[in-house]
């Protein structure tokens, strides 16, 4: 069993920056899919940022070039640091994980994940 725990979410203005971790335990994060969400009211829910085991990231065109994630092996986390914060990227941001899944030709990541965590707010002011 897979447990996320997310942290470091909070208050800021316009332009700047918080980085978001995500504790995992159960599995090691360096062989999992994973990925960054986000959900803001009366929106549906938009995945964020994807980081898979051979390192391969993606990016949703909302953040491309000012959000970042990555991990540390030795802590079993996951990040994503976020600059030049928008309002627009107010909502409550979930880590997610699951496993590699063997495909016919090559192992691949699936887009729906099993392992998510509780979630953390970001709320950025004009």
């Amino acid at each position: 069993q897979v447990q996320l725990v997310e942290s470091g979410g909070g208050s800021v203005q316009s332009g700047g920056s918080l980085r978001l971790s995500c504790a995992a335990s159960g599995k090691a994060i360096s062989a999992s899919c994973t990925a960054w969400f986000r959900q803001a009211p009366a929106k549906e829910r938009e995945r964020v940022a994807t980081l898979k085991p051979d390192g391969t990231t993606g990016y949703a065109d909302s953040v491309k070039g000012r959000f970042t994630i990555s991990r540390d092996n030795a802590d079993n986390t996951l990040y994503l640091h976020m600059n030049s914060l928008k309002p627009e990227d107010t909502a409550m941001y979930y880590c997610a994980a699951d496993r590699l899944r063997q495909g016919m030709i090559a192992p691949y990541c699936s887009s729906e994940y099993n392992y998510w965590g509780q979630g953390t707010q970001v709320t950025v002011s004009s």
